[in-house]
C-alpha cells in the first residue's frame, strides 16, 4: 500500500470516483435511528424488524444487498449504531470503484487481494486504480424472499471471475433476523443487567456453488465476508480478544502491516488482547488468524457508554482462510478469521472515505462442488447503560474491563 502515499488528493479521489469535497470527514455528532431512517426512505426502500416490545429496532436495505444499515436499543429516538455516507447516499450518484453506503452487517465475498482476488482483473497491479468491487457486491440488489416483524430473507444470483481467471457461478442467500432480549444476553452468556438496553441481530449467509464445475484450492477459492461500519469518535476503542500462547503453535497475535506499521499510539497487542484506536483519523487495519480467533470482537464507546460485540460462526480446527493482502502471495489460505479497520487518510492531504471503524469477521475458504455450500452467521449486539454495568459486561465477554479499555491509549 506505500503507492498510496504518492497519489495526490485529485488522483486519490478520481481512483475511487468521488470528488475531494465530497469525503471530508462528516460531524462526529449523535444521530437518532429515527431521523436516519427517515433520511434513508428519501432514497431507497429500508424494512425495519423489531423485537416484541419494538424497542430493539434495525433497518434493512435490500436494495443495497440486504445490509443492516444501522440500528438502535431504544426506538427511533435511540442511537443510530451505524456508519451511513449521508453525503453519497444524497447526491444519487453511482462511484466507479466503490460505494461506502455505510452500514453495520453488509455481505462481501473474498478474497480482496492475491492471485485468487475477486477485486482485481487478471494481470491488473494491485493499487487503487485497478481495484473494483464487484457489482453483486456493490451496487445490485439482492432480492426479498421473505418477511416477517423480526426476520428477512434475501438471495442473489450473479457470475464472478478471480485474479487468475478462474469463473464462479454463484447463489447467495441472506437471512437476517432481529433477537429477543433474552436470547441476546443468552449468547452473551452473563445475566441480564436491568439498566442496560440493547439490540441485537444476526445475519446467516450462504454461498452456494451453482455451477457445473467443483471450485479448487488450486485455481481459487471463495468465502463469506461480513464487515460492519459504525460511528468513529476520540472515545471509541475496538478490543479483540485472542487466544494466549506461544507463536510457533498459534502463529502471531496480530497482522497489523496491511497499510504499513502502526504507531504504538494506536495499537496495544497483549497477551490476551489487541487494542486498536477507532476514531477515524487514521488508515489502519489488524487481522486475527483462526488458531488466535476466539470468535468474537468488540468496541467500547465512551461518550455514549455504548458496548458492541460481534460474535461469529467459527469452525473448530478449521484453519484454511483466504488471504486477502493486496500481491502474489506465496501462501492465499493463510488468511484470518476476523479483522478490524479504522478509516483515515490513506496518504498526507487525501480525504478518507468515511471516517468510520470496521469489525470484520469471514468465513473459512469454500473448497465445494457444484450444488454444495457454506454458511456463516456474524452476530451484532450493541448495549447501551451505566458505566458499572457495561464494565461487568466488558470483563465477561471480551475479558477486558472499560478502564483497561479506556486506559489502553492513555486515556
Amino acid at each position: 500500500m506505500r503507492w498510496l502515499g504518492l497519489l495526490s488528493v485529485a488522483a486519490f479521489s478520481a481512483a475511487i470516483g468521488v470528488p475531494a469535497q465530497s469525503v471530508e470527514p462528516s460531524p462526529l455528532t449523535t444521530v437518532h435511528f429515527g431521523d436516519d431512517l427517515t433520511f434513508v426512505r428519501h432514497y431507497t426502500q429500508a424494512i425495519v424488524l423489531t423485537d416484541v416490545a419494538g424497542k430493539a429496532q434495525i433497518a434493512v436495505v435490500p436494495a443495497w444487498q440486504g445490509r443492516v444499515l444501522t440500528s438502535s436499543a431504544l426506538g427511533k429516538k435511540g442511537l443510530s449504531f451505524g456508519w451511513i455516507n449521508r453525503k453519497l447516499i444524497a447526491s444519487r450518484a453511482t462511484l466507479t470503484h466503490f460505494n461506502p453506503l455505510g452500514g453495520e452487517d453488509r455481505l462481501w465475498l473474498g478474497p480482496e487481494g492475491g492471485q485468487f482476488s475477486i477485486y482485481f482483473a487478471k494481470g491488473a497491479p494491485f493499487d487503487l486504480e485497478h481495484w473494483y468491487v464487484p457489482k453483486a457486491l456493490d451496487t445490485l440488489p439482492f432480492h426479498v424472499r421473505h418477511t416477517a416483524r423480526d426476520s428477512l430473507s434475501l438471495e442473489a444470483r450473479f457470475a464472478l471471475k478471480n485474479y487468475s481467471g478462474t469463473p464462479f457461478q454463484v447463489l447467495v442467500n441472506r437471512e437476517v433476523r432481529i433477537l429477543e432480549p433474552g436470547t441476546a444476553w443468552q449468547a452473551l452468556g452473563v445475566q441480564p443487567r436491568e439498566a442496560v438496553s440493547l439490540v441485537a441481530y444476526e445475519s446467516r449467509n450462504t454461498l452456494t456453488n451453482a455451477g457445473a464445475r467443483a471450485w479448487k484450492k488450486d485455481t481459487g477459492l471463495l468465502s463469506l465476508w461480513v464487515l460492519g461500519m459504525f460511528n468513529p469518535s476520540e472515545a471509541t476503542t475496538i478490543v479483540v480478544p485472542i487466544k494466549p500462547g506461544p507463536v510457533t503453535e498459534l502463529g502471531k497475535k496480530v497482522t497489523s502491516d496491511y497499510f504499513g506499521m502502526v504507531p504504538s499510539g494506536r495499537l496495544k497487542v497483549t497477551e490476551s488482547a489487541v487494542f486498536l484506536r477507532a476514531d477515524g483519523q487514521f488508515r489502519s487495519k489488524v487481522g486475527i488468524n483462526a488458531k488466535r480467533s476466539l470468535a468474537k470482537l468488540g468496541s467500547y464507546d465512551a461518550l455514549h457508554h455504548a458496548l458492541t460485540i460481534v460474535q461469529f460462526e467459527q469452525p473448530a480446527g478449521v484453519t484454511e482462510y483466504v488471504n486477502s493482502l493486496w500481491k502474489l502471495q506465496p501462501d492465499p489460505f493463510a488468511g484470518d478469521a476476523a479483522n478490524a479497520y479504522n478509516d483515515g487518510p490513506p496518504a498526507a492531504g487525501v480525504p478518507p472515505m468515511g471516517p468510520f471503524f470496521e469489525l470484520e469477521s469471514s468465513s473459512p475458504a469454500a473448497a465445494l462442488g457444484p450444488g454444495a455450500s457454506i454458511s456463516h452467521t456474524h452476530r451484532t449486539i450493541h448495549l447501551i447503560g451505566p458505566q458499572v454495568d457495561i464494565d461487568r459486561i466488558a470483563k465477561a465477554v471480551l475479558g477486558v474491563s472499560l478502564a483497561q479499555i479506556m486506559g489502553a491509549f492513555g486515556g
